[in-house]
């Protein structure tokens, strides 16, 4: 999760304690509530969709690295500890997809690479 929702979550805290003090000059004040606002925005965003997006991602590295299973737990802090190890694995097996010339391994590992960079996009960004 990219920009990860708690660490987020803890700068709007500040902000908003920052600007609501006296004799903040407005200028700050002004830009401090754009960037809250557009924070929100995508802690919104990222909230919506983060367990739909693990869920998907993980259902693909498993198919990738040959593992049954599926997800139980839809908690995010599972789901994401699911995707790390999974991750993990994943480079070990292109690692050894280079090591052994294995180029269509290695084009598959790539395929959900992007399929991953895809599904994590957020609806602002530029590309």
């Amino acid at each position: 999760m990219n920009p990860p929702v708690p660490p987020v979550l803890a700068e709007l805290a500040g902000l908003l304690l920052k600007n609501a003090m006296p004799g903040v000059p407005e200028p700050e004040r002004a830009s401090d509530l754009s960037l809250s606002a557009m924070l929100l925005m995508v802690v919104g965003e990222i909230w919506d969709r983060q367990a739909h997006v693990l869920v998907e991602e993980n259902r693909a590295l498993r198919i990738l690295l040959g593992e049954a299973g599926e997800d139980p737990d839809l908690h995010l802090s599972v789901l994401k500890a699911e995707n790390d190890r999974l991750r993990a694995a994943l480079i070990d097996a292109h690692a050894a997809a280079e090591a052994a010339g294995d180029g269509a391994r290695q084009a598959a590992i790539w395929v959900e690479l992007v399929a991953s960079t895809e599904r994590r996009r957020l609806s602002t960004a530029p590309v």
